[in-house]
C-alpha cells in the first residue's frame, strides 16, 4: 500500500526557514510526481509545488515563487521542500501527495494525485 509521511512542520518566526520531508513507503517513488499541497483554517486547499518523476521539471504557484524550493532524492524514496522567508500567510497544514506519469509532468491540480500523507503543520508566528 502507497504511503506517504510528511515531516519538518513546526513554529517558525516570520522570514524564517523550514525543510518539509515527504517519505515513502510501500512504493518507490522514481515514477511519481510529487506535490506539495497546503490547507489553512477556514480556506481551501491550494497546490504550493510539484516535482517531476525525473526531478527535470518544477511547478510552483506565484505565492512561493522565489522563496520555496521543491527536490527529491529518488535514492532515499524521500521529497524535500524547502521554505524560506516564510510570512505567516503561509501557515497551513501541508500535504503531499503522489501523481503517477511521464518523467517532466509535474502538476498541481489535486485531482492528478490519488496517494496523499496525513500532513503536517505549519506555523509562522513571531
Amino acid at each position: 500500500q502507497l504511503q506517504l509521511v510528511e515531516s519538518g512542520g513546526g513554529l517558525v518566526q516570520p522570514g524564517g526557514s523550514l525543510r518539509l520531508s515527504c517519505a515513502a513507503s510501500g512504493f518507490t517513488l522514481d515514477y511519481y510526481a510529487i506535490g506539495w499541497f497546503r490547507q489553512a483554517p477556514g480556506k481551501e486547499s491550494e497546490g504550493v509545488s510539484c516535482i517531476s518523476s525525473s526531478g527535470g521539471s518544477t511547478t510552483y504557484a506565484d505565492f512561493v515563487k522565489g522563496r520555496f524550493t521543491i527536490s527529491r532524492d529518488n535514492a532515499k524514496n524521500t521529497v524535500y521542500l524547502q521554505m524560506n522567508s516564510l510570512k505567516p500567510e503561509d501557515t497551513a497544514v501541508y500535504y503531499c501527495a503522489a501523481a503517477k506519469g511521464s518523467y517532466y509532468w509535474a502538476p498541481l491540480t489535486r485531482t492528478e494525485f490519488r496517494s496523499w500523507g496525513q500532513g503536517t503543520q505549519v506555523t509562522v508566528s513571531s
